[in-house]
């Protein structure tokens, strides 16, 4: 990271690749729910694939690796990473920028071990190297949607979870969708506004 990145705290991602090494149908049936990983750190490399498949720009357009209900795109997603956990990162939360395919600082610790208390005691999500949280602000969606938000923000979110399964296998990782957790004590962890709503968590790590 340059002076003038770390005086604002912005990380820049490596660039995400569009050529895998194992074909769709092979990460499809190599999907499972994993809970279990290897002490070992994530590549930075690894991480900016991951965020990539969840909200990456995938045309000129602005338009995202995701479908979204008229591309309203509510998502916000932060990565959980503790020190020398993901090569070249700090402990810390991050706030990811699909924009500029980086992330900014958003606190500065470590806070898995108090996600995964808020994740009702759930100790594999401590113990992963990196963890995605995926949350919303469903206002986005509704002021073109109105009630039918809801609904358009949680497929949404379903859409993200499976490319980031999938993209972690392709990649020899694993992860498991999280939803059991306390919206509100997820939500004072991560440091989020009242319009912000956390929606899965999805820990990722090489499968032990």
């Amino acid at each position: 990271m340059s002076a003038s990145e770390r005086e604002t705290r912005i990380v820049r991602l490596p660039p995400a690749s569009q050529e895998g090494v194992i074909s769709l149908e092979e990460s499809v049936a190599g999907r499972r729910s994993v809970r279990r990983y290897a002490a070992e750190p994530l590549t930075l490399s690894q991480l900016s694939q991951l965020l990539w498949a969840a909200q990456g720009l995938t045309s000129g357009t602005g338009l995202r690796a995701a479908p979204s209900a008229g591309a309203t795109y509510p998502m916000e997603v932060f990565v959980l990473a503790g020190e020398s956990s993901v090569e070249g990162l700090a402990a810390a939360i991050y706030h990811y920028r699909a924009d500029t395919h980086s992330m900014k600082v958003h606190a500065p610790h470590d806070a898995r071990a108090a996600l995964a208390e808020a994740a009702l005691g759930q100790g594999f999500v401590a113990r992963a190297p990196a963890v995605i949280a995926l949350c919303a602000t469903y206002e986005r969606t509704s002021r073109t949607y109105g009630p039918r938000a809801n609904r358009y923000v949680h497929m949404e979110a379903g859409h993200i979870g499976e490319n980031i399964s999938l993209q972690a296998v392709a990649l020899g990782l694993a992860t498991v969708m999280v939803g059991a957790f306390e919206d509100d004590a997820v939500a004072d962890v991560l440091g989020l506004p009242r319009d912000v709503r956390p929606l899965y968590i999805i820990p990722v790590g090489r499968p032990r």
